[in-house]
C-alpha cells in the first residue's frame, strides 16, 4: 500500500468501484485526482497512429495510478482503463498535495516510490530499444514484477496475456509464444496452467 488508506481517507479520499473496461481517465485530459487501487487491476495504454493498442502497465492492489503529473503541469500521455473489477480511493489534486505537505515521511515514500519507477522504465525503455525479443520480454516481465514486494524466484504470476505482452513489447504474438518457451527451457520463468511465473 504506498499511502495508508486511513490517511486517504482522513483527507477526504472518496471510495469508487468500476467495471471492467470503464475509462477512468483519457489521455490528454487534465489530472485532477490521486487514485489508489484498493482492489482489481488499472491498464494503462496508447493508440499509436494505426489505431493498434501499446499497453505501458497493468497495475493492482496497493498502486497509485500516474500520481507523477500531479506535480507537473502537464496532460495524460495514457489512459487509464479498469481492467477488471476495480474500485479506487479517489482524492483531489490539492488534497493530495497537502497530504504531502503535512506528512513528511509519506512524501519521502512517494519520492522512492516514483524513483523506482523511474529507475525500472529507464531499464524497460532500454530492452524495448533491442532488436532481441528475449531481451525486450525480459525487460517487460522484469518491469511488471518490480511492482512485487516479493522479489524471490517464480515468486510472482505476470497478469498478462501473450497478446498483452505482445502489445507491450511491439512483438507479434507468435514470437512472443515462441520466446517464452525458450526463456523456460533458459530457467527465466516458468509456466504454470498457461500463466507465466519468473
Amino acid at each position: 500500500m504506498l499511502i495508508e488508506e486511513e490517511l486517504l481517507l482522513s483527507y477526504g479520499a472518496e471510495i469508487e468501484d468500476f467495471k471492467p473496461s470503464y475509462i477512468i481517465f483519457e489521455e490528454n485530459s487534465t489530472p485532477k485526482y490521486y487514485y489508489q487501487i484498493i482492489k482489481g487491476r488499472i491498464k494503462l495504454n496508447h493508440y499509436n497512429d494505426e489505431g493498434k493498442e501499446l499497453i505501458l502497465a497493468i497495475l493492482g492492489k496497493g498502486l497509485s495510478v500516474c500520481e507523477l503529473l500531479l506535480f507537473i503541469d502537464e496532460k495524460y500521455p495514457v489512459n487509464a482503463i479498469a481492467f477488471e473489477e476495480t474500485t479506487v480511493l479517489k482524492l483531489p489534486k490539492s488534497d493530495f498535495v497537502r497530504l504531502l505537505d503535512e506528512n513528511q515521511q509519506t512524501s519521502r515514500d512517494i519520492n522512492k516510490f516514483l524513483s523506482e519507477r523511474l529507475y525500472q522504465k529507464y531499464i524497460m525503455l532500454e530492452n524495448n530499444a533491442s532488436l532481441r525479443p528475449d531481451v525486450r520480454i525480459k525487460g517487460a516481465l522484469n518491469y511488471q514484477k518490480s511492482f512485487s514486494d516479493d522479489g524471490s524466484k517464480f515468486s510472482f504470476e505476470v497478469p498478462l496475456t501473450r497478446q498483452q505482452i505482445a502489445s507491450i513489447t511491439a512483438l507479434r504474438v507468435e514470437t512472443v509464444i515462441r520466446t517464452i518457451k525458450k526463456l523456460e527451457k533458459e530457467d527465466f520463468l516458468k509456466i504454470i496452467n498457461r500463466k507465466i511465473y519468473i
